[in-house]
C-alpha cells in the first residue's frame, strides 16, 4: 500500500488532483464572498472526512465547504484570499446571523420535534 501511495506522489498525480480540488473550492469561496459582501473563514478538522471550511460573510450569512484534507483546504483559502481565524469564537462568531429556519430547527432538536427524526 505504501508503494502505491509513493508511486502516485512520484508522478505528481495526487498533487495535480489536490490543486484542482483547491482551485474548485476557491471558486466556491469566491462566489460566496461576492454574494455576501466579503467573507472570512475558519478551518475545522473533521478527521478522515477532511477539513471543513466555515465561511462567514460580511452580511452575516454563513456556509461551509468540505475539503478532503487540511492542505487542500488551506490552499483553497489562500487562492481565494480568505482571511482565516484560528477559532470560531468572539468577534468572528458574533458576525453570524441566523434566520427563522435555523432557530426553529435548533428548537425542534432540543424539544424532540421534527429535527430529532
Amino acid at each position: 500500500m505504501a508503494e502505491t501511495d509513493g508511486d502516485t506522489a512520484d508522478t505528481g498525480q495526487g498533487d495535480a488532483r489536490d490543486e484542482r480540488r483547491a482551485a474548485r473550492l476557491a471558486k466556491h469561496i469566491g462566489a460566496f464572498a461576492r454574494k455576501h459582501g466579503g467573507a472570512e473563514g475558519q478551518l475545522a478538522y473533521l478527521g478522515q472526512a477532511g477539513t471543513r471550511i466555515v465561511l462567514v460573510g460580511e452580511d452575516g450569512g454563513w456556509g461551509d465547504l468540505v475539503a478532503p484534507s487540511h492542505g487542500v483546504a488551506l490552499s483553497a483559502a489562500e487562492k481565494a484570499g480568505l482571511t482565516l481565524h484560528e477559532s470560531f469564537d468572539g468577534e468572528f462568531a458574533a458576525k453570524v446571523r441566523t434566520g427563522r429556519y435555523e432557530w426553529s430547527r435548533m428548537a425542534g432538536i432540543q424539544v424532540g420535534g421534527h429535527g430529532n427524526r
